[in-house]
């Protein structure tokens, strides 16, 4: 039987790690992991957390608030323990992502299926598109005023932005849907 390749066996250790910090309910052992995860990404681990703490802050930050605040309401206790795991999990789901991003070819590791290729494929050029509209509207914000726009401002253009990339996001995902649809992809 030939040797796994490199990629696809990281591929397949990244989706086991998923699901078994997926099972995970004890901080202790959601901290050793995050531990660990930090350990394997090396020195670009501080980067890495950085990411995936600005990346997981909005989600966890509102998930969190929203719960404690119902809990509080409801039992008149706040669930630090659950709060604690929860928040863990997410920030070490993040972080096994974005180093999992950092070190594995996709592509290499998903060519043994012409869909799943065809579908990253399709996936990568989306994101592609979306974040070229994305740095036009940063770049037309800038280029429209003489001095830097205020935060009110940016949060203003970031909201129409993301209204506008959600919104065409959608296009493309039901314009793409009928197009794999229609060569028999879904079958």
């Amino acid at each position: 039987m030939p040797a796994l390749p490199v990629d696809r066996a990281r591929l397949i250790a990244y989706l086991t790690a998923l699901v078994t910090f997926s099972f995970l309910t004890s901080p202790l052992w959601l901290g050793a992991g995050l531990a660990a995860v930090l350990a394997l990404a090396g020195r670009q681990g501080p980067r890495l957390l950085r990411r995936a703490l600005l990346a997981t802050l909005a989600f966890s930050g509102a998930a969190s608030a929203t719960y404690a605040a119902l809990s509080w309401w409801t039992q008149h206790r706040l669930p630090l323990d659950w709060l604690l795991a929860a928040n863990l999990r997410v920030l070490l789901m993040a972080l096994l992502t974005f180093l999992f991003i950092a070190r594995v070819n996709l592509f290499r590791a998903l060519d043994f299926s012409r869909r799943l290729t065809f579908l990253l494929t399709l996936a990568v050029s989306q994101s592609l598109g979306l974040r070229r509209t994305l740095d036009d509207f940063r770049l037309g914000l800038h280029s429209r005023a003489i001095r830097p726009a205020g935060l009110k401002a940016r949060y203003r253009a970031a909201a129409r932005a993301a209204a506008w990339l959600l919104d065409r996001a959608l296009a493309n995902a039901h314009e793409s849907a009928q197009a794999l649809q229609s060569r028999g992809f879904f079958k």
